[in-house]
């Protein structure tokens, strides 16, 4: 389950509620929507963050892994675009999660292409929305340090490895938290009001590619 967070009426409460949903479940997306309706009737604001990563080399990705990883960051996440895009008020917007994939690791080739597939649709979708004002942005986050530091399978002496990896590879020495994708997303929904079809990088300068 992945959970997708409105961001409605925020200048008055309630600020956010968040609704459960199964990416990869279309009933599941279409419920989604009608909760988001039933509570807020239109909405301001949607972060559409989701996401899953598995090493695969390339001997090793399967059709059944393509799909699984498809299926959850880059199908799952244009439905629920599709399912939402209905309900967002004149001069809101919309944003996706991608990745910062100007450096690439050996072992991600689907995943990193499910998020290069989503950054296209952000685009696409930047002037499909144009008539009615809204924007289509997205966060391209690095290296961040979420309880599974976006790889579930690992165990905790690999996460441990992964994370000084990630930082010794960030400029900035540190992995970015929840905190800091949290308020670039409010800025790109709030702040960033002639900004539309972007991919915002949020990693420490990592796509920058400046470290040592």
């Amino acid at each position: 389950m992945f959970v997708f967070e409105v961001l409605g009426h925020f200048l008055a409460a309630p600020l956010a509620h968040p609704v459960r949903s199964d990416a990869t479940d279309a009933r599941a997306i279409a419920a989604l929507g009608d909760q988001v309706a039933d509570r807020f009737g239109t909405v301001d604001h949607v972060f559409i963050n989701q996401g899953i990563a598995e090493f695969q080399t390339l001997e090793e990705v399967t059709e059944e892994s393509w799909d699984r990883i498809f299926n959850v960051n880059a199908k799952g996440a244009f439905f629920t675009a599709q399912r939402l895009a209905p309900l967002v008020s004149e001069g809101g917007s919309i944003i996706f999660t991608t990745v910062s994939n100007d450096r690439i690791f050996p072992g991600l080739s689907a995943y990193s292409g499910a998020k290069e597939a989503v950054a296209a649709i952000t685009k696409v979708l930047a002037a499909e929305l144009l008539p009615r004002s809204i924007r289509v942005n997205a966060i391209a986050p690095g290296f961040i340090l979420t309880p599974t530091t976006g790889v579930a399978e690992l165990t905790d002496e690999q996460r441990a490895e992964f994370i000084e990896q990630g930082n010794s590879s960030t400029p900035m020495g540190r992995g970015g938290t929840m905190e800091e994708i949290a308020a670039a997303a409010l800025c790109l929904a709030v702040d960033a009001t002639f900004t539309t079809g972007v991919e915002l990088p949020v990693d420490g300068g990592f796509s920058q590619g400046t470290s040592d």
